[in-house]
């Protein structure tokens, strides 16, 4: 009997769960599991969730906050609830994300990133389950490498490019995201294309780039694409450290047939191990990201709507506790 695609890319590469609706996760029972302040207002707007809602909000209220500040520790405290829900379901770590606006303050991510950490501890989880997420700024960057430095492992996200890839490798962070989805959404729309073969793909090409520079220069940061738009992008990524697929895309995996091919293969790339190349400096980095159009339009865009996001979820709590009087007085 012929395995389902999503059974033989099993056993080329490590799927993550890119969600944090728990029926799904409870369904394919990934490894790992990321989410994102996207998913968490999604998650937060569904039902069934309410009852973490409301317990993440007592919590905070029992906390002694009040006003704005009661309404952001509860958004923290239900971002880890989802975390240590997904950790109920799951064997490996869940990725949580620090809040996006502090994605140009190096101490405040770090200070951010701790606090979530503490939470996780207080509901009794290691923190080797938890992957601190961060935006790839050149700040985010730096604190992934405090974070690092002190053991505590990092998921730099919203990553378009190899000069981002290669600033978080010298960050010896644990692991990188670099956005696959959201590469070709820009390219189709600078270039005015419809479609790319598989083989020309703008965010498969620039994920292989990246898991070439790694392997070649003996990089143990782990590789992890992400933003899917299609089974046709997952596969064309077979053998990548780590891939974080959305639920749809995961299903249709399930009922896909074809025979899976491996795409990237660590002994090859590894073939000629090099030193890395000149370590980049601030400066360096951010007139890399300043010249390359389409990694700086998509990272501040992804920063602002993470951002926005977690506005929506601000406004779903205060709506839903009748915070707004109290915070106007």
């Amino acid at each position: 009997m012929t395995q389902s695609a999503l059974n033989q890319l099993k056993s080329l590469t490590t799927l993550v769960a890119d969600s944090s609706d728990l029926s799904a996760i409870e369904k394919f029972r990934p490894l790992d599991a990321t989410t994102n302040p996207s998913l968490i207002t999604a998650a937060a707007n569904q039902p069934e969730n309410k009852e973490l809602i409301e317990a993440a909000f007592e919590q905070a209220r029992s906390e002694g906050y009040s006003g704005d500040l009661l309404v952001e520790r509860t958004i923290d405290i239900l971002t880890v609830k989802f975390g240590v829900e997904i950790l109920k379901l799951i064997e490996g770590r869940v990725s949580t994300e620090v809040d996006a606006s502090l994605s140009y303050d190096t101490d405040e991510t770090v200070a951010k990133a701790k606090e979530l950490l503490a939470l996780y501890k207080a509901y009794g989880i290691d923190q080797d389950r938890i992957l601190i997420k961060i935006a790839s700024t050149w700040e985010g960057i730096q604190a992934a490498k405090i974070l690092e430095a002190e053991g505590i492992h990092c998921n730099l996200t919203l990553l378009f490019g190899l000069h981002q890839a290669q600033a978080c490798a010298e960050a010896n962070v644990t692991l990188i995201s670099p956005f696959v989805g959201r590469i070709l959404d820009w390219y189709k729309k600078a270039e005015n294309v419809d479609h790319y073969p598989i083989d020309k793909d703008p965010g498969v090409l620039s994920v292989k780039q990246i898991y070439h520079f790694y392997k070649q220069h003996c990089i143990k940061t782990e590789i992890m694409g992400a933003s899917f738009r299609s089974i046709d992008q997952v596969l064309g990524l077979a053998g990548c450290d780590l891939l974080t697929v959305s639920p749809n895309l995961l299903a249709e995996l399930e009922q896909d047939q074809r025979e899976v091919v491996p795409q990237l293969s660590t002994n090859h790339a590894q073939a000629h191990c090099q030193h890395i190349v000149t370590p980049l400096t601030k400066e360096t980095f951010k007139q890399q990201i300043e010249h390359d159009l389409m990694s700086s339009q998509l990272l501040q865009s992804g920063i602002d709507g993470f951002i926005k996001a977690r506005d929506q979820l601000s406004t779903l709590l205060r709506q839903s506790f009748g915070l707004d009087a109290e915070i106007q007085a």
